[in-house]
């Protein structure tokens, strides 16, 4: 939890002029059960598919995800992954080695052996994925069901593509909001 700090109306508000040295944190993963390494990812059993749904192993989505960043010079400086009680659901947070002064990319991914969800990922500057289904970044890089023609692979690259593509108006939208004056008004009000 992180500490925060009530200002009141009457208080005189300073402007913060010293650069914050600690990175803020990008990414959140909320469990009701504990979190898992990649390993112990690997060891939560399958369900065999049908003819309609295709289920894809929780650990060959991480893998093929991190090989198609990889493709592109984007690596994983952290990354934390839970599954469902039944281990039907999966959900992980990856920190990306992409980014820029005082700001990394961070992504977000689920997936579902149970048909509850797609296999979904979101990325920005800051992700926050839950056990209770809440998913949030600043976009959605790949959303796609499990059908039987479902290539992993193919869903991968162009999600990752299209967060690459991404990167740049995120960076720009950081840096008006560091460009931003803001009043001690508006202070106040934060």
């Amino acid at each position: 939890m992180q500490e925060t700090n009530l200002i009141e109306q009457d208080q005189p508000v300073e402007v913060i002029t010293s650069l914050v040295t600690t990175p803020s944190p990008t990414m959140t993963l909320c469990s009701y059960g504990s979190k898992l390494t990649r390993e112990e990812l690997a060891q939560v059993a399958t369900p065999a598919g049908t003819a309609t749904h295709k289920t894809i192993p929780h650990i060959a989505v991480v893998e093929k995800l991190i090989e198609a960043l990889s493709f592109r010079q984007i690596g994983v400086v952290r990354e934390e992954y839970a599954v469902s009680s039944d281990g039907m659901k999966m959900f992980g947070v990856m920190d990306l080695s992409s980014g820029f002064d005082g700001c990394r990319f961070a992504l977000g991914l689920r997936n579902s052996h149970d048909k509850s969800f797609r296999l979904s990922c979101v990325v920005g500057v800051r992700v926050f994925v839950c056990e209770n289904l809440t998913f949030h970044g600043d976009y959605t890089a790949i959303l796609a069901k499990h059908s039987k023609h479902f290539s992993l692979e193919d869903s991968l690259a162009i999600g990752v593509d299209r967060m690459q593509r991404n990167f740049g108006p995120l960076k720009e939208q950081v840096e008006e909001w560091r460009a931003m004056q803001l009043s001690t008004a508006a202070v106040a009000f934060l």
